[in-house]
């Protein structure tokens, strides 16, 4: 077998571990940080580590049909697939993360990144829970809020550099020894603003809710099939970090600069999320249509009269 196929699957395996490992422990530190401003001691950072390798081991009684199975399945799916489709590392000497980037990537991701909501909707729907129905509605009802300002950031930076790539994105930034946040700042505000309800912390928790919903759309899902969802979460956290870190600040060349990017990002809606109250479902859409929206738009503008 070519060399070049072993360098592919190792780099598919390697790029999955490193997105795990690192998602986990971000995940990790939020608890912790979470904690220390709620003057708590809290858990270990390598404490969902245990809980999801104990969630593993489980077993469920609950069956409410196939689409029950499937939902998990397809939450995972979408994270991995979306995971492939992003370069981690744009340094020369990291062949092994180069993974499957084409032109017209980023597009792509527009719609995988939601293919996993959309299966997990179809998962909890089945369970007939009416925690898990609420928790479903909120979270796709907000998902169209903050898609929006999303969508539009992206369109600003695309026109910018005229590429739908992202690692023509990269390679724009590096070009032009800068990064995109400074070229088209709008957009990295508008973006950044939606970027707090595609984590779900507070104010924009609203799907999840754990003490009105019993934690929402995973109401019926316990063992191996919640441990299935944190996996998913925590890909899907490094997808978006890197993503972001990519189009907006110009990618890593490296794994300390990867996760000192990420880590900062991350951060922004960690820390907004500690210090607010949660949103209904009604405000926290009425929020992102509002400033984020109108945000992305001059951003847009911005980008159509300064070219």
């Amino acid at each position: 077998m070519d060399n070049s196929i072993w360098i592919s699957i190792l780099g598919f395996l390697a790029t999955i571990v490193l997105a795990f490992t690192v998602g986990v422990f971000y995940g990790g530190f939020v608890r912790k940080i979470t904690a220390r401003i709620q003057n708590r001691v809290g858990p270990p950072v390598y404490q969902n580590f245990f809980d999801i390798v104990k969630l593993y081991s489980k077993k469920t009684a609950i069956n409410h049909g196939w689409m029950q199975h499937l939902g998990p399945a397809f939450a995972i799916t979408a994270s991995v697939t979306s995971l492939m489709f992003i370069p981690i590392l744009n340094g020369q000497d990291w062949i092994w993360f180069e993974n499957l980037n084409f032109k017209g990537d980023l597009i792509f991701l527009l719609y995988m990144m939601v293919f996993g909501s959309l299966g997990m909707a179809l998962g909890a729907g089945q369970t007939g829970n009416p925690h898990s129905a609420i928790g479903v509605s909120r979270g796709l009802s907000q998902m169209v809020g903050y898609e929006i300002p999303w969508v539009l950031a992206l369109v600003a930076i695309m026109m910018q550099a005229h590429t739908t790539s992202i690692t023509g994105l990269i390679e724009y930034q590096n070009a032009n020894d800068t990064w995109m946040m400074f070229e088209s700042p709008l957009a990295f505000v508008a973006g950044l603003l939606a970027m707090l309800g595609m984590f779900h912390y507070a104010p924009f928790d609203v799907p999840f809710a754990p003490a009105e919903l019993a934690s929402g759309p995973a109401s019926e899902f316990g063992g191996k099939y919640l441990a299935l969802m944190m996996t998913s979460g925590s890909i899907m956290a490094f997808v978006k970090l890197v993503l972001f870190v990519d189009i907006f600040m110009g990618g890593a060349s490296n794994l300390i600069m990867l996760l000192v990017k990420t880590f900062a990002i991350y951060m922004v809606p960690v820390l907004y999320g500690v210090v607010s109250p949660r949103y209904r479902t009604e405000q926290s859409i009425r929020y992102f249509w509002g400033w984020p929206t109108a945000i992305g738009v001059l951003g847009v503008l911005y980008v159509v009269f300064t070219r």
